[in-house]
């Protein structure tokens, strides 16, 4: 009987427990304890909204979910600002947070039209990506690329760069052919490389602060069947082939699981073999598996790594064939805080080994992988991808630990190598950081300031992105 990798790691968990049960029960007592939590509603009655991982909050005077983008435009020109959309709640920063308007896209989602000849579709922003894959299924279709997690909604993915991995592929802002939006005016553009060219240049990837997107064409293509496979190879060769890997398949990323010296490298590649379903999801049990290890063997790191490579150095690889829009995302359950930036591509594997070297000389509480993967250049003016190519570094802590220190020691390794950050995920860079980081930077805030002379779309986060940081 083949030892699945949950399997593996829990009875490494179950000895390692045994040898140390004494001390480990307390510390792991400790460490689960759950975070505080802000008062549900405030002195004025207001309702609390707190993001997906809990850190971000704020109790709004207006919750708004408007039916049709009419509703929307006269709620923009209307209601108390600041005015911030909402979708899934899954950007760690403070980009939704206000004490004006939250502002729900869920009541505009769904298709709004298609051309089966082009494999363009027009999708309302409100669509969860979750949701997308089947939509598209219907009319032939699928997307070019998908993030990790699907859970987002289509304007959220679009507005904070999010993006899959792949040499040959952009974020999903890059597959975007023309959008509407409705400024602070209430007025509703229609945006495309020919029609307000700069509007689309700029907002395109915007954060909800030039305007509110409400509909999207997205270029999409033909459904696609993939082979994906899922290995474990040690760090440091997976780290000097990369290139070529990255290279060598449709799409490819990995994960790299501090206190190891292992990775688990998945790669998806077209193909027309029968569908072959992946079965039920391992991925939790094997992350909860790294946090046991974490809680018993954590002031222990030779002993945690010993243990961890000799269970998961030998593991048969996981294979599955579907559709492509089934195997590219994930369940992600397990809630954490993440860092992620976008580096050159050339610089991507120093800044691993570096982050890497950081985590394991004073980390030790660290049990989440660091995750890998490539994107392709845009030209969108605020995108991180902007005329490169380039690599993605994400650094996550589980929601029970503290991030903040371990964030403290990463970021300067990554703006060291010349990483952007992810507009959704947490960093500390200011509008003074970030200008010299992006050649159209002063275009884009022009913009801005014309959409939206008043600021009405600009939270706090926001004003110090753009303005005051």
């Amino acid at each position: 009987m083949t030892l699945s990798r949950r399997a593996a790691i829990g009875l490494g968990v179950g000895a390692a427990g045994a040898a140390v049960v004494g001390g480990g029960l307390g510390r792991q007592w400790w460490l689960d304890r759950e975070p505080a939590s802000p008062p549900v509603t405030d002195a004025e009655g207001r309702v609390l909204w707190r993001n997906w991982s809990g850190i971000a909050s704020s109790y709004p005077a207006v919750r708004a979910a408007p039916d049709s983008e009419a509703a929307l435009a006269e709620l923009a020109r209307a209601t108390p600002a600041p005015i911030r959309p909402v979708g899934a709640g899954h950007s760690f920063t403070s980009l939704v947070p206000t004490s004006g308007t939250l502002l729900s896209l869920d009541g505009l989602h769904g298709l709004a039209g298609h051309d089966a000849a082009t494999h363009q579709a027009s999708v309302w922003a409100g669509t969860r990506l979750g949701d997308l894959g089947p939509a598209l299924v219907g009319i032939g279709q699928e997307m070019l690329s998908l993030p990790d997690i699907n859970k987002q909604s289509l304007g959220g993915a679009i507005g904070t760069g999010t993006h899959g991995t792949g040499v040959g592929y952009q974020a999903i802002h890059g597959s975007v052919k023309a959008f509407r939006l409705v400024t602070s005016q209430g007025e509703v553009l229609e945006c495309s490389p020919e029609r307000n060219a700069e509007v689309f240049a700029a907002a395109r990837v915007g954060l909800g602060a030039f305007g509110i997107i409400t509909q999207v064409t997205l270029q999409n293509r033909a459904l696609t069947r993939v082979h994906k496979r899922v290995y474990v190879e040690p760090l440091e060769r997976v780290a000097a082939e990369w290139a070529a890997l990255s290279k060598g398949h449709d799409k490819v990323e990995f994960f790299a699981f501090p206190f190891s010296g292992l990775a688990a490298v998945i790669v998806t590649d077209q193909t027309d073999a029968p569908i072959r379903p992946r079965g039920p999801d391992q991925d939790t049990d094997t992350l909860l598996s790294f946090k046991r290890l974490r809680d018993f063997l954590g002031p222990l790191p030779g002993l945690r790594r010993r243990i961890t490579h000799a269970l998961m150095a030998d593991l048969p690889a996981e294979e599955s064939v579907d559709d492509s829009w089934k195997l590219l995302s994930n369940e992600r359950p397990v809630r954490f805080n993440e860092m992620e930036f976008h580096l050159p591509r050339e610089q991507q594997m120093a800044a691993l080994r570096e982050v890497m070297d950081v985590i394991e000389r004073g980390h030790n509480d660290v049990f989440f992988p660091i995750e890998i993967r490539t994107i392709a250049p845009d030209d969108a003016w605020l995108s991180p991808f902007y005329g490169r190519e380039s690599g993605s570094l994400a650094v996550h802590a589980y929601y029970k630990d503290d991030y903040r220190r371990l964030f403290a020691a990463v970021e300067p390794v990554l703006r060291r190598h010349g990483g952007r950050p992810h507009w959704g995920k947490l960093h500390t860079l200011k509008a003074r950081d970030l200008a010299p980081l992006y050649p159209r930077w002063k275009d884009a805030m022009e913009v801005r300031r014309t959409l939206d002379p008043d600021g009405r779309f600009l939270n706090a986060h926001l004003r110090e992105l753009f303005i005051d940081g």
